[in-house]
């Protein structure tokens, strides 16, 4: 973790963090009509981009074409590369494509391409069906501090400064949940929010081995899941 990121949660959040990222889930789906009704009818979905937001897009695009042509030509030079290289440079793009391979068969093999494990009686269900309730912004700034999972955001959904008015949106006390690293083999962007009744959400952070993944990495957990404790 950055300096920089540690001042801001310092600051703006008031913790001491272990370890932080910025994550999102994945679509949730649309939950029986009565129990969408008795969690209080809340949204599902993140707010729609704002006008402005929409305007940094549009201004960007020219920027976009720009990375297009530059990605192009990337890739033009990784083939020529892939000519070029030796058999043992060859051996180990081969291998590392087959990691690729075998971490995506795990994903689906897990079930982590779910956003849940689709019990909405369930911790993990009913804490998604409060999800957006929290904060209409796309993304979960995902904490580890003091034995606990705290998630923060902004309030409402922004395209610039989302550290700057970010603040914690949602808690999950000691013992009601750990956090997972559920590919621990593999160089991923895969986390498990698993709760105590056995139900979890898969959380999906910016950053392939981001910070949260490196701590679990540091603190495997004693039945060998590296693991933190909420």
């Amino acid at each position: 973790m950055s300096r920089s990121t540690d001042h801001t949660l310092r600051n703006r959040l008031g913790v001491v963090p272990d370890a932080a990222a910025w994550c999102t889930i994945g679509k949730i789906p649309e939950p029986p009509t009565d129990v969408h009704r008795a969690a209080g009818s809340g949204p599902l979905r993140p707010a729609f981009m704002r006008p402005l937001g929409i305007l940094g897009v549009v201004l960007a695009a020219p920027l976009m074409s720009v990375a297009k042509v530059l990605s192009l030509l990337a890739s033009g030079e990784e083939a020529l590369k892939r000519l070029l290289s030796t058999k043992e440079e060859r051996d180990r793009a081969r291998a590392k494509g087959l990691d690729t391979k075998r971490r995506d068969a795990a994903i689906l093999e897990r079930g982590l391409d779910k956003t849940f494990d689709g019990d909405w009686t369930g911790a993990a269900g009913r804490f998604l069906l409060q999800w957006y309730s929290h904060s209409s912004h796309h993304q979960r700034f995902v904490v580890l501090a003091q034995g606990r999972i705290l998630l923060a955001a902004p309030p409402k959904r922004v395209s610039v400064r989302r550290d700057d008015r970010m603040r914690v949106v949602a808690e999950i006390s000691a013992g009601d949940a750990v956090l997972e690293d559920p590919l621990p083999a593999f160089e991923n962007d895969k986390l498990l929010l698993r709760f105590k009744d056995g139900s979890w959400l898969t959380l999906t952070s910016e950053e392939w081995r981001s910070d949260l993944h490196m701590y679990l990495m540091r603190h495997p957990r004693p039945d060998g899941i590296r693991g933190a404790e909420a």
